[in-house]
């Protein structure tokens, strides 16, 4: 069994992450590239001082789980779901589900807060956002953002729900905050999200094997209401997508149509 076979399985057993269910090239290379810069060359030798070394298990999980975000990420996909996503959602239910999956640092749901605290009363809306990265939703708890994160936050939105609190950080409003529920969550294994009205999961599956992004789609599109919404990102359009009963509305955007 080669090094990397080996690591993977020792990971599976104290994580439940399933690395084979990545691409191994893409995955291997960042694995043994984090293992370098730690001074190891020997994965197994790597493995054993994450074991016991929960700093470095730590780095380990944050990453390889590519917490990479930003507030209004590809702004004109987010013009996109304030003027057409959300206004047709709110025509047919006022009271709408919404999951931000692998949500990373919390950018993501807040945005979506956001914007919809523009279409509807902030405190009936409840958003649930997981992530397999528990550091990564504590940050997103916490919610002091770094100004480079807020580079594409509308002028109105950024005065009235963050507040600067060094010369580079700012703070997103309690108000904001309270809307959102985090939960730590495995795609490629825990139970996903019932009954949603618009999913949003964005430059995540790019990093998944073609078989394991095939389940995921499965599971999005049964726990997608009729005619939800399944937002995905810049580089993740669905081949075929009437596989997984979800029929294209816009480049990124689709509903699920049975």
């Amino acid at each position: 069994m080669s090094q990397y076979e080996s690591f993977k399985e020792k990971i599976l057993k104290k994580t439940g992450i399933d690395l084979s269910l990545y691409k191994e090239k893409q995955m291997k290379r960042r694995i043994e590239s984090l293992a370098s810069r730690n001074g190891f060359s020997d994965l197994n030798l790597y493995f054993k001082e994450l074991d016991k070394n929960q700093d470095l298990f730590k780095e380990f999980i944050n990453y390889m789980t590519i917490n990479v975000s930003e507030f209004f990420r590809n702004p004109e996909q987010w013009k996109i779901v304030e003027q057409e996503v959300f206004v047709n959602l709110l025509k047919r239910k006022k009271d709408i589900k919404i999951w931000s999956a692998a949500c990373s640092t919390g950018e993501e749901p807040y945005t979506i807060t956001m914007i919809l605290s523009q279409l509807m009363p902030l405190e009936k809306i409840n958003i649930v956002a997981t992530d397999i990265d528990k550091e990564a939703m504590a940050r997103a708890q916490n919610g002091i953002y770094s100004s480079n994160s807020l580079k594409n936050v509308p002028a109105g939105l950024l005065s009235k729900h963050f507040t600067k609190i060094t010369d580079k950080d700012y703070s997103i409003s309690k108000d904001i905050k309270s809307r959102v529920t985090f939960r730590q969550h495995n795609l490629l294994k825990d139970k996903f999200v019932e009954h949603c009205d618009l999913i949003v999961c964005r430059n995540v599956l790019i990093y998944f094997t073609e078989e394991a992004k095939a389940q995921i789609y499965k599971n999005f599109s049964r726990s997608l209401n009729q005619d939800g919404i399944l937002f995905v990102g810049s580089t993740e359009q669905i081949i075929s997508p009437q596989k997984y009963d979800l029929k294209p509305i816009k480049t990124f955007f689709y509903t699920k149509s049975i």
